[in-house]
């Protein structure tokens, strides 16, 4: 009888340990996944949507360009990863720039600017978010390295310039209007087509040059827009960028004159026959792009009725670049 009872004794012991021990587990767990969330909104991953959408064209471009049967999957995938880790780390490090610069807490924040509102609500601190940025910029450079080994140096050709940009946008270009406005279409436009054209077929083709133009004016528009919002806050912190030279206004003018450009650029492209017919579904958009347009020069100081002109800006910069890919892939099919 003593020993059934030190039985049941050992056996109370074990499950209470056995309860304590899978308590810890969850409870580390569910830090570990909290942690890892915070990581991941700090890469703003709704925007990092922007980088697949751009990377579909250099591979159009480079499926067009006859590259199509020699493109590994493997080193696609490689390459996007490179892509997304790049705009990543311009994300994160803009966060902790703009934090440290004391912008993040006088900017009023919306779902399209502002931040992502991480450092000042203290769910990660500015070092994580630097070592954030600087992981991701690194991870960019290892692809980089990894394109060099295996198509040739000429990668540097796209790289670098990118590069650049990533590790300056926030101190140095946006306090130049015009590098502030350039500068995020060169990045999302010849630098992220070009180099992904690169890194697939190890060339570059005057096709990609010139479809690349259409994500970049658009990113460079998408940008110009979402500091409409971010005027006074910007200011405050020596920001110098269009709507801070000229106004919302007359920005305004400029950013509608850069998206009907874009369409129009397309279209030249076509007749000129630098881009095979098939990319003309890239206007498909159009409608949306001139009502956009119109909202924004009607409502340029009126940030509640801007707002959703961000949305349907953010809507046809995704959605024009994809179409256009998928115009370049079919020409490669029928033509």
């Amino acid at each position: 009888m003593v020993g059934n009872f030190v039985a049941q004794v050992d056996v109370d012991c074990l499950l209470l340990y056995s309860q304590q021990l899978i308590y810890t587990w969850n409870r580390e767990g569910l830090a570990v996944m909290a942690s890892l969330s915070v990581y991941i909104r700090e890469t703003r991953p709704q925007f990092l949507l922007l980088t697949p959408a751009c990377f579909l064209v250099g591979v159009g471009t480079a499926v067009l360009s006859g590259g199509g049967p020699g493109i590994n999957i493997g080193q696609l995938l490689i390459v996007l990863v490179g892509a997304v880790a790049a705009h990543a780390a311009v994300n994160v490090l803009n966060d902790y720039f703009d934090y440290k610069s004391g912008l993040d807490l006088n900017t009023q924040r919306t779902p399209f600017s502002g931040g992502s509102g991480i450092l000042p609500a203290g769910a990660m601190s500015p070092t994580g978010a630097l070592m954030l940025g600087l992981g991701a910029l690194a991870a960019t450079v290892g692809v980089g390295i990894y394109v060099m080994i295996t198509k040739g140096p000429g990668i540097l050709w796209a790289g670098l310039p990118g590069l650049i940009l990533v590790a300056f946008y926030t101190q140095i270009i946006t306090k130049r209007p015009w590098l502030c406005l350039l500068a995020p279409g060169l990045g999302f436009g010849p630098c992220m087509v070009l180099g992904t054209h690169f890194a697939l077929v190890g060339s570059y083709s005057w096709t990609a040059i010139v479809a690349s133009l259409v994500p970049g004016l658009l990113v460079s528009n998408l940008l110009l827009l979402n500091q409409f919002p971010d005027v006074e806050a910007d200011r405050l912190v020596c920001r110098h960028h269009v709507p801070i030279l000229f106004g919302r206004k007359k920005s305004a003018v400029i950013y509608a004159g850069i998206a009907l450009g874009t369409y129009a650029w397309l279209v030249l492209a076509v007749l000129l026959h630098l881009l095979p017919w098939p990319a003309l579904i890239a206007l498909l958009p159009l409608p949306l792009v001139l009502s956009t347009s119109r909202g924004v020069r009607k409502h340029a100081d009126n940030l509640p009725q801007l707002i959703p002109l961000l949305g349907q800006n953010v809507m046809f910069t995704l959605a024009t670049p994809v179409l256009l890919a998928l115009g370049l892939l079919a020409s490669r099919m029928w033509l």
